[in-house]
């Protein structure tokens, strides 16, 4: 569009010839700067693409350990049997020996002492790796506990939060469970009018219920982030584009969920992701529509998980 725009000025200013070459120059800098805007923006899309994908890579990374954890207690534990059964065998071997009073089976029975003390100092070592992988393995078992009810408690946070925006469904409004957070899509239909970042009545009726299951969830850190078409902003005022109004969107919104004082501020955070970070394709009505949106990303805090990970380490 920019180049299209570009070259129009420029056959203009040629067919005239009532423009100077500095205005011409003027235009051809300008395109310049926006078209190093452009790649600057692309850029930036994909920094986040690739960090998305590097979160991605840890959580397989974490559950490896997890996996590698368990195999080395099986195998601890099968080593620890095994040298048990031996030592068992060489003791009930010890005491038929003593039963015997000759020298031959004398000097066996010193061998078999040397023996049997250096099967019990292996032992004891070895029940002492045991207790070590018994409380790593209970460590694991704790961990695979906390992590199955931070997942319950999702689910149930979800299950909340759909009885409580069921009167808005139809309206543009869905929630969903997915990578182990709940997302809550809000089409700009319900919140916005065109070019404006002030939530209509109905919209605030939808924002305020979510907060409430928020005000009862202190744990849970909360993204809002503003989506919008690929149409370039038209309006006027302080609006520079469409980041600049989706990040407007999503501050009107954490504004509205901040009057709810029983939120703690500090999990609430907002982002503008503009027309990067389309749902469907911008080339229909419908598309267009899907994608002009706000999301808010519940997510449940991960330190427990991440302190008892450095426990197992």
């Amino acid at each position: 569009m920019i180049k299209k725009i570009s070259i129009g000025l420029l056959i203009v200013a040629l067919s005239t010839s009532c423009v100077s070459k500095k205005i011409y120059n003027d235009l051809e800098n300008k395109y310049a700067d926006l078209k190093k805007e452009n790649r600057s923006i692309s850029d930036e899309n994909a920094d986040l693409l690739k960090s998305k994908n590097e979160l991605e890579l840890d959580r397989t990374a974490l559950n490896k350990e997890l996996e590698k954890a368990k195999s080395e207690r099986d195998k601890w534990q099968a080593d620890y049997t095994a040298a048990n059964n031996k030592l068992n065998l060489l003791q009930n071997s010890y005491s038929a020996l003593e039963k015997n009073s000759n020298e031959s089976l004398k000097a066996n029975m010193a061998k078999n002492r040397e023996l049997l003390d250096q099967l019990d100092a292996k032992g004891k070592a070895l029940a002492l790796d045991k207790e070590r992988l018994d409380k790593s393995n209970q460590r694991l078992t704790e961990l695979e506990a906390l992590i199955a009810a931070k997942e319950a408690g999702m689910r149930k946070l979800k299950e909340t939060l759909s009885k409580a925006l069921n009167g808005f469904e139809g309206k543009g409004l869905t929630v969903e469970q997915k990578n182990g957070k709940v997302y809550v899509s809000m089409e700009n239909k319900l919140l916005f009018s065109s070019g404006s970042w002030a939530v209509g009545p109905e919209g605030k009726k939808a924002v305020v219920a979510v907060g409430k299951v928020l005000g009862d969830n202190p744990d849970i850190a909360v993204l809002i982030e503003g989506h919008t078409d690929d149409v370039p902003y038209g309006g006027s005022g302080p609006i520079a584009d469409n980041w600049d109004l989706s990040t407007k969107r999503a501050t009107a919104i954490v504004s509205i969920l901040s009057e709810n004082k029983k939120i703690n501020k500090q999990n609430l955070t907002a982002a503008g992701r503009g027309e990067f970070s389309p749902l469907a394709s911008n080339a229909t009505a419908e598309g267009k529509a899907k994608n002009r949106r706000i999301e808010v990303i519940l997510t449940p805090r991960l330190d427990e998980i991440a302190d008892m990970l450095k426990d197992i380490n």
